[in-house]
Formats: C-alpha cells, sequence, structure tokens
C-alpha cells in the first residue's frame, strides 16, 4: 500500500512538471512599439497589460515593450495618461505596433468665464461653431460648450487655489516658567523663493505663506568650519535687538563640514516626476525638465537614477541607470509631457519600492519629488501622506521636494511631505533657482551628514525675563522630545548652514506688553521659587543641540554656553545683520505683532551693509525685493 502511494504521487509530480513544460513551450514573447498618434513619437511608461490579469509591463524611454502571453487568443491592454486604453487580441503575431489616440476627457477642466479678442489669460481659438467645440493649440484638448465663431477667442481663466498653512506666531514665554525652548532645525527655503514670485509679479503675498526661518535661510552665512568630530559647528551672537531698542537679539548659526563632491558616496536617486495636467505650463513641466538636466550634468559614473512619473496612473520611464550613462537619462527626461489627474499617493509608494530594491548600503539613497503639489487621485489628504512618508522613511531612504509654478500650488501638502520624510524643501520658480538647488548647493539639498537634528535652550531667568522664537512655528518640540531619540527632528546636508534667531526680553525691563500677567493667585503666591530664579553666573543661557549620524539610531549632544555680553552694535557681523534684516522684512509681510518699529527702511540700512561678497547676487536680489515690496505696499 506504501509503495503505491509513493508511485501515485510521484505520477502526480511528474505530471506538473509536464504541465508546466507544456504552459513555457506555448507561451508566446509579444514586442513592439508604442507611439502617439498626434506625432508619431514613442510614448515612453505606457502600461502593457494581459487583460483579466495583474500581469504587465511598461514600455521603455523609445516606447519598446516585451511581455510573454499564454496563447494567441490573449488580448494586450495599453493605456497611458492623457491617451484613450486600447486593446488588442495577439492572434498570430508576435511584433504589434501600436499608436495611441489622445483621450480629451481625460484632460484637465477648466471654467470658460467670457470672450475676448485681448492677450490676456489664456487664449485658444474656436476650430468652428457648434454646441460643443473642440479647442487647439496651448489649450488643446480642452472640451468648452458654447457656440462661438471662428473669429473669436476663448478667455480659459483658472482660479487661484493655491493652499499654505496656518502660521500662529510664537509669542514671549517668560524665562521663569518656560526656561526651555525646543525646536528642530530647519534647513527648507521654499518660503522665500516663492515669496520673490509673489513680489516680482507686484502681490502683496499672502500672510501664511511667510514662513521667517525659511526666508533667513534660503542665505548663506560665513560661519567657521566644524574642527572635531561633530559635523558642525555652533556660532552665536547677542546684540541689541534691531526693532525694538529694549530687548536683545541672540544669532544661532550652525555650519555643516563641507565635503568635497569627488568624497560624496554613491547615490542611488529616483527622479519622482509629475506629470499630470496641472504640470502643462512653461513654469512647471518645462522648467522642470531644464533642471534636472542641469542635475544629471552633476552625476557621477558611480551614481544611479531610476525615473517615475505619476498623473493618473504611476509607472516607471526609465530603470536605473548609471551617471556615466547621461544621454539616455537626459532622452528620458526630454520625452516628458503632460496631461491627466494627480495620483501622487500611487507615485510616491512606486518611487520608494524602486529606491528600495536598489538600495545601496552606505550610499546616498533618495526620492527627488517635483510637482506643483496638486494631488487629486489615491491618498491625497494631508493625513494620509504623512503617515505614508513616516512609514517609508523607516527604509533609510530620504526625501527631497521640490515645488513648481502657481496658481494651484499647494504649499502645506508639500511641507508636510518634506518634514516627515527625513528631507528638504525648496520652491523653483525660474532657472537661475534650479540652478542654485540643483547645482551650487548640489551637496546640500541631495547628501545628509546629519539627521534629526533638535535644539534645546535653556534662558536663565537671572538675566533673561522673557523670550521668543522667531519663525519655526511648526518646528516646535516638547521639552522631553529633546531626549527622545525616537521623535523625529530636521537633517543637515554637506556645507549647509542653519541660522536661527530669539528676541530676549533681560531682566529689569519693566512693563513689557509681550509678556502678560496674570491675577494674584487664590491659594498660592504668585512669587516664582527662589530656586527657579536663576543663577547670576555670567551665563544667559546654555544651547544644547543633538543629532545622529545618517546611519544611526542613537544621538549625540553638543554644549554650547552663551554670555551675558551683547556685541557692540558698531561691532556686529555680516551674518548678524543681514539675517536680522531679513527676520524684520519677514515679520513685516506677516503683520507681527512683535515688529516693535521695524520698516522697509530700517530693513534696507541694516541690509546694505551686511552684502559682504555675495558673488551670486542673492543679497542685492533681496535689497531689490524689499523696494519693489515697499512701492506694492504703497498702492
Amino acid at each position: 500500500m506504501k509503495t503505491r502511494i509513493i508511485a501515485l504521487l510521484s505520477l502526480v509530480g511528474l505530471l506538473a512538471v509536464l504541465a508546466s513544460f507544456t504552459t513555457l513551450q506555448n507561451s508566446i514573447e509579444v514586442s513592439g512599439i508604442v507611439s502617439s498618434a498626434a506625432d508619431g513619437a514613442p510614448l515612453p511608461g505606457v502600461a502593457v497589460r494581459l487583460k483579466g490579469t495583474g500581469k504587465g509591463v511598461t514600455t521603455d524611454i523609445d516606447g519598446k515593450y516585451t511581455i510573454s502571453v499564454p496563447s494567441n487568443n490573449s488580448i494586450l491592454e495599453f493605456s497611458f495618461i492623457g491617451f484613450a486604453t486600447h486593446e488588442e487580441k495577439v492572434g498570430q503575431r508576435t511584433k504589434i505596433n501600436v499608436v495611441l489616440q489622445e483621450d480629451l476627457t481625460q484632460l484637465d477642466e477648466v471654467v470658460v468665464t467670457g470672450l475676448s479678442k485681448s492677450n490676456k489669460g489664456r487664449k485658444a481659438e474656436a476650430e468652428a461653431s457648434s454646441p460643443a467645440v473642440i479647442i487647439r493649440g496651448k489649450s488643446s484638448g480642452l472640451v468648452v460648450r458654447g457656440c462661438y465663431t471662428p473669429s473669436q477667442y476663448l478667455v480659459i481663466e483658472q482660479g487661484n487655489t493655491e493652499e499654505y498653512a496656518e502660521v500662529e506666531e510664537i509669542g514671549f514665554k517668560r524665562a521663569t516658567e518656560d526656561p526651555l525652548s525646543t525646536f528642530s532645525i530647519d534647513v527648507d527655503r521654499a518660503s522665500y523663493s516663492n515669496l520673490r514670485r509673489f513680489i516680482q509679479d507686484g502681490q502683496q503675498p499672502p500672510a501664511e505663506a511667510v514662513r521667517i526661518e525659511e526666508m533667513v535661510n534660503y542665505f548663506n552665512y560665513e560661519y567657521e568650519q566644524p574642527k572635531g568630530d561633530d559635523p558642525f559647528s555652533v556660532y552665536t551672537e547677542l546684540v541689541a535687538c534691531p526693532w525694538n531698542s529694549k530687548h536683545q537679539l541672540l544669532h544661532i548659526g550652525l555650519q555643516g563640514k563641507i565635503i568635497p563632491t569627488e568624497n560624496l558616496p554613491a547615490s542611488n536617486l529616483v527622479f519622482l516626476l509629475d506629470v499630470s495636467g496641472s504640470m502643462n505650463s512653461a513654469d512647471k513641466l518645462p522648467l522642470l525638465k531644464s533642471g534636472f538636466k542641469m542635475l544629471v550634468n552633476q552625476l557621477r559614473d558611480e551614481d544611479k537614477v531610476s525615473i517615475v512619473v505619476y498623473a493618473g496612473a504611476a509607472g516607471v520611464v526609465l530603470e536605473p541607470t548609471s551617471g556615466k550613462d547621461k544621454a539616455r537619462i537626459l532622452d528620458a527626461l526630454e520625452k516628458l509631457t503632460a496631461g491627466g489627474s494627480t495620483a501622487g499617493g500611487a507615485g510616491i509608494q512606486k518611487a520608494y519600492e524602486l529606491a528600495e530594491r536598489h538600495f545601496i548600503q552606505g550610499g546616498n539613497n533618495r526620492v527627488i519629488l517635483a510637482t506643483d503639489g496638486d494631488f487629486n487621485v489615491g491618498v491625497n489628504s494631508p493625513d494620509g501622506l504623512e503617515k505614508l512618508i513616516e512609514k517609508k522613511r523607516e527604509s533609510g531612504i530620504f526625501l527631497t521636494v521640490l515645488g513648481f509654478g502657481t496658481g494651484n500650488y499647494k504649499d502645506n501638502r508639500m511641507e508636510v511631505l518634506a518634514d516627515k520624510g527625513n528631507g528638504n524643501y525648496a520652491y523653483i520658480d525660474n532657472l537661475l533657482e534650479a540652478k542654485k538647488t540643483l547645482v551650487s548647493e548640489f551637496g546640500g539639498t541631495l547628501f545628509t551628514i546629519a539627521k534629526d537634528v533638535k535644539l534645546q535652550l535653556e534662558f536663565n531667568p537671572a538675566y533673561v525675563q522673557g523670550y521668543r522664537l522667531i519663525g519655526y512655528e511648526n518646528r516646535m518640540l516638547a521639552a522631553e522630545d529633546f531626549n527622545n531619540d525616537k521623535k523625529d527632528a530636521g537633517e543637515l546636508g554637506s556645507g549647509h548652514t542653519v541660522t536661527a534667531l530669539y528676541e530676549i526680553v533681560p531682566a529689569g525691563v519693566e512693563d513689557s506688553p509681550y509678556l502678560g500677567s496674570v491675577d494674584d493667585l487664590k491659594y498660592q503666591r504668585n512669587e516664582p521659587k527662589v530656586e527657579n530664579k536663576g543663577l547670576k553666573n555670567g551665563e544667559l543661557l546654555t544651547v544644547k543641540l543633538r543629532y545622529k549620524k545618517p546611519d544611526e539610531d542613537k544621538s549625540r549632544r553638543i554644549l554650547h554656553v552663551v554670555s551675558t555680553r551683547p556685541v557692540n552694535k558698531n561691532a556686529t557681523s555680516e551674518n548678524f545683520r543681514f539675517s536680522a534684516a531679513v527676520a524684520q522684512f519677514g515679520m513685516i509681510l506677516q503683520e507681527s505683532e512683535y515688529s516693535g518699529d521695524a520698516s522697509y527702511s530700517k530693513v534696507l540700512a541694516l541690509g546694505k551693509g551686511a552684502q559682504g561678497k555675495d558673488e551670486e547676487g542673492y543679497r542685492a536680489e533681496f535689497l531689490n525685493l524689499v523696494r519693489r515690496m515697499e512701492l506694492v505696499a504703497e498702492r
């Protein structure tokens, strides 16, 4: 009996092997090229699926694909953003070339607000007079309902739907009651270039778009390079406050160690590029492509790049490619076009999966997301994206977020992604900004030298009555978070500087309108306990700093003591004066209740004498922005 069972099992196994072999023998390998009916150009990133199954491939940068199918009766389904889905039965063919037709229904919905022959707005000429006119030209693909003559123009306006997180300004704290101030560093710089865009267009920037710490940190400062084992140095300067003579201003600077490009670890970069319909304007996808081409030209042979695009769906258009093969990477970028809705969540998931698959141990593994932030398909709520990115950052892959465009710009969403993804965030409004971010500051933008960097200041009540941190509203931490290595914080890149400013009310200043007061307590005395009155030891405060190396989970601590002796206002550094000028400008734009006697003229007077070398002209540009904003405000 036992022998029969063994023989039977052997026979079953043999039949299974034969069936498997037969299936392999009968499978058909089909290949071809997918192109556009509009201009005959090959389409990269087209999804080619075996209908009725989850099996599929995507076309490469030349529009080519190869897929195995089980039989002649198999049906292939071809789908791509902005094009109608197409099906082909395999039959006896092994080579199937497909031409996809544009699908007008997949493109963006717009509102027609009127007719005009002026050059204002987006203009499109009507092809014919009919109840449903198809518009050609710059606004190709828009279906407009109504009856128009061929000589008329449609003015198509898309309302401003830009979104910014609300900023609740940090107020003054009493040193006796709250001696500790704790926050995560921030090297994001998006707010400044975004504000510049508004001001150069002659507009008053929205107050919620003003993040003073990002304005201050847009500029580089001349701090000493670190000398010890720590990856950065700490610098402080205490001076009389420029906008409130009764107060003091504390300048804190961190300088990241500069690592020469040739000594940086190999990079595994995944470009995650938004090619949805909302990116179809000169300041979005075309600018994005130009910026990334500059970045590609910085790559070394040991670096590798992948490209994932997303719109109505997400797909890989370039598998990992060596920096040596720049022509192939540049060609893939050049072929990108915009159209369709925005499946941002799916794109992020696919990009991280690709980065994880090709992870370089000890290398720089990073997703670079470029978008206007207008996610509207899939995981799109700030909370949903936040949870997704928080989960993905545990893989050791960092995130850089680059914002583009106007009108529907979603600053709040992109800031969340960068903050939660162990990364940084910049806004690119022109080619010079693209060069600054992706070429001039290549190391700082893409190579992290320290993560989870936190600052905690302990103020001495013997000398400090009150204080407030200027900016960093969305970077505040609880006092106990400083020693909690599980608490996420900011990252510092190669050569990066970080600057923070505190306005201080010295002990002895009477009747400060900012510190407030409370009624006498009924059950206990208002007077601070003796031990909370501070220690007269000449120490104004102590700066404590924690950080982790990029590949470590345990933090290290640095201490820096600040004395009570302020610098004479005639001996202040250019670092102090320029950062104070930028902060003062930010408070004016923010209409801060703590701006004292700040004014445009005082900003200019402070900044003019602190331009320094300014080889790229960024500080001179700032002064011109202040002058322009002064004119805008007077209108």
